[in-house]
Formats: structure tokens, sequence, C-alpha cells
């Protein structure tokens, strides 16, 4: 195994379990606790976990967020992935509002060849990944830069979402839990977040496997209010990850996870070469809501179409990933 994958799984680990001892680390990725010693401090320099006598730790618990350069090493291949999928469900002509995050920057890169799109986005990156987007029109909001995620918020970036609407809102954040819904690390944030949601008919959320059954400071979309989820197959080892997804499920969150050769089969999907954006979903696993979803709060806008977020029924067979009946 690579040191960089050694230390991927390192991750996902402490992320699962919150704390993990040398000696677990040294078992499950086959090697000795010198070299996941050397691992986790290099893990520790980034800032992506914690040192403790004999382990590891998640860096800071509720209070502490890691800044950009930390997310964007973590977990590129999945949120490569999922953005790839997320993006395939985006029409033409469409308006969408795209949070902050490495996710959904990543889908910001592919929505730029999405004709005739509006993005409104609070986010620099989203706005730098389409800037050069010559069919795509791009409103960015008002609002204070927070620097460490590169994003507008406070008081000018929520009002200027005042009375926007649009076919569905892309978000990211720090965890997502079947209890509490999606949430960040950071109130200004979480307060801006919450704005966009509002302004959105259908919720979508991309969260890698990392970020399933993991809780933080402040909630930024109740479960109840979240129409998709769109995620990576979490590994084997990862019980949490798969526990949580069955009740986000069993909650009425209709479940797609992307990638993983399983997932193609189960589709029995051949190439996507040449077909229209809209067309592509890619390998994946797709959880049906169970009867009708419901919409947001009264005085919202009425769900719009929502055409391109339903199973294709050319794309194969739906995954058995379900609500359990009660």
């Amino acid at each position: 195994m690579f040191a960089a994958e050694r230390r991927q799984l390192i991750l996902e680990m402490v992320r699962a379990n919150g704390a993990v001892s040398l000696r677990e680390l040294a078992r499950v990725v086959q090697t000795s606790e010198v070299t996941v010693r050397r691992d986790v401090r290099a893990l520790e320099a980034e800032g992506l976990l914690d040192r403790r006598h004999g382990g590891a730790v998640l860096p800071g618990g509720f209070t502490r967020e890691s800044g950009f350069p930390q997310k964007s090493h973590l977990a590129t291949a999945e949120k490569t992935a999922i953005a790839d999928l997320a993006a395939s469900f985006v029409e033409e002509g469409e308006a969408v509002v795209v949070g902050a995050g490495t996710t959904t920057q990543e889908l910001a890169r592919r929505l730029a060849r999405v004709p005739g799109l509006t993005v409104v986005t609070n986010s620099l990156l989203v706005a730098q990944a389409l800037a050069h987007a010559n069919r795509v029109e791009v409103v960015m909001t008002g609002g204070t830069l927070r620097g460490s995620n590169y994003a507008l918020v406070g008081s000018g970036a929520e009002q200027s979402l005042q009375g926007l609407r649009v076919s569905r809102a892309f978000l990211s954040g720090s965890g997502l839990t079947a209890e509490r819904g999606l949430s960040t690390s950071n109130m200004l944030s979480a307060s801006v977040d919450r704005a966009l949601v509002q302004a959105a008919a259908e919720v979508v959320v991309l969260a890698d496997h990392t970020k399933l059954g993991t809780d933080t400071m402040f909630q930024t979309v109740p479960t109840d209010v979240i129409t998709r989820l769109v995620t990576d197959e979490p590994p084997g080892h990862d019980d949490r990850a798969a526990t949580e997804l069955q009740a986000l499920a069993d909650q009425g969150v209709q479940i797609t996870v992307a990638g993983g050769a399983a997932a193609a089969t189960a589709q029995g999907q051949g190439s996507a070469e040449g077909t229209p954006a809209a067309d592509r979903r890619g390998p994946r696993r797709e959880v049906p809501l169970p009867g009708q979803r419901r919409s947001h709060s009264p005085g919202t806008a009425p769900q719009l179409r929502s055409a391109a977020l339903a199973p294709d029924p050319q794309s194969g067979r739906v995954a058995d990933l379900a609500p359990r009946r009660r």
C-alpha cells in the first residue's frame, strides 16, 4: 500500500470512529506502528487529525474547522465521482444555487459545460470555476469574505438572496447525520447556507462517505428538507457510514451512490460517450423516495420540475437500499 493510500485509510478510520489507536491503525493498514506513527504525524501537520498518546483523534471536535488547503486533499477521488454524477442532474437552461466547498467547486467545473445555465453562488471558487464558461451566467451574492473557505458570508450575503427562486440548491458541509441533517462548524457559513436553501425548491446535498455520521456544531439543512444525497460507496469496514445511509433513506432522503464496479453492474450501463449531459448518470445506485416527498414549509416555493432527479427507466434496475418497513 502506498503512503497516500495508507493515510487516506487512516483518515477514514478516524472520521468513522472519532479516535483510533496506533495498534489498530497498523493492523488495518497492514504495516508497523512506526510507519503509522509517521503517517499520523504527517496528517497532523496538514491539520487533518490530532495525535494523542498511542493514537489519533478528530481535530478539535465541534469547534475547529479545517481550512481549504486541508479539505482539498481529503477524499479527492470520491469528490470527483460525486461531482460527475451531480452535474448530470442539471438540465440546460436551469437556474441553480451552489454553496461553498471543495465538492461544490468540483461540481462547478462540470457545470461550465451546461448551456443556458444560471448559477447563483456565495463561493469565489465556484465563480472562478465558471468564469470562462461563455454559456453560463454567474450571479454572486454580496457579503463579507471568509478567507478560510473563500466564501461570502454575513448579512450582505443573506439579504442578496431574498426574493430569489431557483429549481434546486447544491450544498456541501462538514457533517451529515439522519438525526440533524447537514451541519457545518461555522455559524456564519451555516446561516448563508440556510438562506440558499430557502431560495430553492429542491435541496441536493453532496457529501462523501467520510462526512456520514459526523455531527458538527451548526445545523444547515434538517433531514426532512433534503431531497437527495449524492455520495460515494463507503468502504466495507465503515459500518457507521452504511448505517447512516440507511437511516437517511428511512427518513425519505433519495440517495444516489456514485462510482464502484458493483454499482455499475447493478445499473447495467455501458459507455456514456456521446450522450447528452442531462442523460449521463454514470455508475450509481439509487434509492427511490417512499411515496410523495414533503416539500418546503408553507410560504416557500412549490416544487419545480424534477425530471432530472427521477430515476431513468432506461438506466437499469434501482438498488435495494430502501426505507425499512416499520
